[in-house]
């Protein structure tokens, strides 16, 4: 297809599909609906934070899984987080998503408590650390100050690194969530220090697969080096919002089977 579209053609084409894929419609088979049923600014973050940090496999497993994580926090999960006690933790532990299990989900409340009491909350610690054109770096800092507390190893394979090359999808979805304005009721534009530039695609197998049947990338791994090169291009359509594409390669993926 990319033989056959120019530059400006290729730009209509998604942007048609943007605002095809990027309304509330879509929002009942998508894990962003787990965050939709809360309304603090706190809550929504959490909600979104875990829902995105289980964001792979079967959707629909996704969204019940989720809807079960906010269930154990009592459909509180800010509160949860900053006041849980001891006893409240052990009932987290029979909870398991594919590889993320009870005790990972124990050390994420103590993570997000301790980045919400010693450093200001989600918000902050990404915006502190952003860069012009990207939050790379704000992901890989994130990390390490997530698991300053006590854990378990194995729990931070749970967070991707994309100094290390991952493609970070899940946790760059929760930033396109967080940062993305809410004017079409799907994101949420809570974050006003982080800008829409900085935001990276969430690179996955069906936004990858779509980006290259359209020229948009030609690396075949999906890592970082993949984001890089899918982030420069959609700057080229969008430079002050590129992440809106993600509507139009993941839609054009899963609904259409492009």
């Amino acid at each position: 297809m990319q033989k056959l579209l120019s530059s400006s053609e290729l730009k209509a084409f998604l942007d048609a599909k943007v605002n095809y894929y990027n309304t509330p419609e879509f929002l009942d088979t998508d894990p962003i609906k787990i965050p939709h049923t809360f309304s603090k600014k706190e809550d929504i973050e959490i909600a979104a934070f875990l829902t995105a940090t289980i964001s792979w496999g079967n959707r629909k497993s996704i969204i019940t899984n989720a809807q079960r994580m906010m269930a154990l926090l009592e459909q509180d999960p800010y509160h949860f987080v900053m006041h849980h006690q001891e006893p409240d933790l052990k009932k987290l532990l029979p909870f398991v998503h594919r590889t993320f299990n009870g005790t990972d989900f124990i050390t994420f409340i103590s993570g997000l408590k301790h980045i919400y009491s010693n450093y200001n909350g989600l918000e902050t610690i990404f915006a502190e650390h952003a860069k012009s054109t990207h939050l790379q770096a704000a992901i890989h800092t994130f990390k390490q100050r997530f698991f300053e507390i006590p854990h378990l190893t194995r729990t931070e394979k749970h967070i991707s690194d994309p100094l290390k090359n991952s493609a970070a999808k899940r946790i760059n979805m929760f930033l396109r969530w967080m940062v993305r304005p809410a004017d079409t009721g799907v994101d949420f534009g809570l974050w006003k220090s982080v800008h829409t530039k900085q935001l990276s695609c969430p690179l996955d197998v069906h936004s990858g697969n779509v980006a290259r049947k359209l020229g948009l990338l030609t690396r075949n791994q999906n890592d970082a080096k993949a984001v890089l090169e899918l982030d420069t291009n959609l700057r080229q359509l969008d430079p002050n919002d590129p992440v809106k594409y993600d509507f139009a390669l993941f839609g054009l993926g899963v609904f259409e089977g492009f």
